[in-house]
């Protein structure tokens, strides 16, 4: 008889580790352990979705014949972990060997790895993703960079993704200058998908309240699918409602709309509800077939076939090491607004807010606001890392580790990035319409009513002068730098300087 450990990313009946069950003898071990639910200050919407669909999954399971160990949170067994519930398992069942499909997070890998049990763990490969890790380490021998885009083109050739034989559909790989166009006013956004909550999610947000109530976010309303049954109807409304315009507003901001065209997808897929194979094939049928455009179907696939794709890559290729990175010699703690949302810049305060309401905002306010201030203001990247992986719904230390050390934060020194993406507030300005409603100006530079993110971006610059300064990608605004009289350039520091003291002294900035 085998244990087979499935984990609560793993929810996929074709995960590696399932696809020669014996339903005759086999069992599935499906475990909620606090040393998972506690290792950060989890959203209380994430821990909710997460608990949800592992209860869905395992009854999904024994509707098919199969036998499956489900062991639920219990306060009085606050030491447990995935080798506890194991050697529990092990005492109980007597197993013949131990079967688990790849942990998809370093840690977590290492310790099975470590367990010592007598008898042999099979780990097999994570066969979600569409390339492996050994494939990936392959491409990126001997590259001097590692750039998405090229690694993209070669997904989309080995799986013909959006191609006319040996051409990209529409003569070119990449649609991403037709999708960067502002969305200024409300228009016919479609409603995002809602599930109304079942017994099981009902129990699951009970016992959330329960025990974790002191936690950040908002956990009512609670609306997220739980099943793969409901994970497709969210894709198959997405691609009805909103992938049409998907391409054009990926950039977009707007207030209030959490949601816009975004496809809200990486909750399942990242859980394992979803398959990329899903998600890409429906939305080229769209294009095949006249429902949609060309350039939202590429951006969408792009974010699922490439960028995705690659930040897992990197992840495998680098850890553990790339864990600890700190380029750029980061060293502010993360300010308490980030939790309370308490601060006078819009922008930040109305992202903030969506995050603790949704566990979820879009790339581009994770990236262009959230992540920019924490560019600027040096905050810490593990501060910004604990962050952003216990407040999105998504999040998993793979996906979100290199989209902060590397896209947010440059702390890899350009491993994945090949520049900081650091804006001033004519970007913010130009992507939304947070500006109108804040107490600061974007359209003034410096003095206590300028626009923070204007002083910010060149005090960065000259922060980073020796180290960044040699980036191709940032000549321009270097040599903008240098046409600054010193006047400007001393008023950039001291409008710096004002602001980060009244934010170490918890000030309302």
């Amino acid at each position: 008889m085998n244990l087979i450990l499935v984990l609560g990313d793993q929810l996929n009946r074709q995960i590696s580790s399932l696809t020669d069950l014996d339903r005759r003898k086999d069992v599935v071990l499906i475990c909620e352990v606090w040393e998972e639910a506690e290792y950060t200050n989890h959203h209380k919407k994430k821990l909710a979705f997460i608990f949800s669909a592992m209860r869905h999954f395992a009854d999904e399971l024994r509707a098919q014949g199969i036998t499956v160990r489900y062991t639920k949170l219990q306060k009085t067994e606050k030491t447990s972990s995935f080798r506890s519930e194991v050697e529990k398992a092990i005492r109980e069942l007597k197993p013949e060997r131990i079967v688990v499909t790849e942990p998809s997070e370093y840690c977590v890998l290492n310790d099975i790895k470590s367990w010592a049990f007598d008898l042999p763990i099979e780990i097999r490969p994570d066969t979600r993703f569409l390339i492996s890790k050994d494939e990936f380490s392959g491409w990126a021998k001997g590259r001097k960079q590692l750039r998405m885009e090229y690694f993209y083109r070669d997904v989309r050739r080995k799986y013909s993704i959006l191609m006319e034989g040996d051409n990209p559909a529409g003569g070119q790989w990449n649609f991403d200058k037709q999708n960067r166009n502002p969305l200024k006013e409300k228009t016919n956004i479609p409603a995002p998908y809602v599930e109304a909550p079942d017994r099981i999610t009902l129990e699951v947000i009970a016992m959330i309240d329960e025990y974790f109530g002191g936690n950040f976010g908002d956990l009512h309303p609670f609306y997220f699918a739980v099943t793969r049954e409901q994970a497709l109807k969210a894709l198959d409304q997405f691609v009805l409602e909103r992938l049409t315009n998907f391409g054009s507003y990926q950039d977009a901001m707007l207030q209030n709309e959490p949601w816009l065209y975004h496809s809200h997808l990486s909750f399942y897929l990242n859980c394992g509800l979803l398959l990329p194979v899903d998600c890409i094939r429906t939305a080229e049928e769209a294009y095949r077939s006249g429902q949609a455009p060309l350039n939202s179907v590429e951006g969408f696939i792009r974010q699922i076939a490439g960028w995705r794709e690659f930040v897992r890559g990197i992840y495998w290729l680098t850890m553990p090491a790339y864990a600890d990175a700190n380029f750029l010699e980061a060293y502010r703690p993360l300010p308490s607004f980030f939790w309370t949302e308490d601060t006078q810049m819009n922008c930040l305060r109305q992202c903030i807010k969506e995050t603790k309401e949704n566990a979820y905002t879009h790339h581009i306010q994770r990236l262009m606001v959230i992540g920019n201030f924490s560019l600027l203001a040096a905050l810490h990247p593990d501060d910004v890392n604990d962050w952003f992986l216990s407040v999105y719904a998504d999040a998993y230390q793979w996906v979100e580790l290199p989209n902060v050390t590397g896209m947010i934060l440059f702390a890899d020194g350009g491993v994945l990035a090949s520049k900081p993406y650091a804006a001033s507030g004519a970007y913010i300005n130009r992507m939304s319409n947070y500006c109108k409603g804040c107490r600061y100006k974007v359209t003034k530079k410096n003095g206590p009513d300028a626009c923070p993110f204007n002083y910010l971006y060149w005090n960065f610059l000259i922060r980073n002068d020796q180290k960044l300064r040699s980036n191709p990608r940032l000549r321009i605004a270097y040599q903008n730098l240098d046409r600054m009289s010193e006047d400007k350039t001393d008023a950039v520091k001291a409008d710096s300087q004002r602001f980060f003291n009244a934010l170490e002294n918890e000030e309302k900035i």
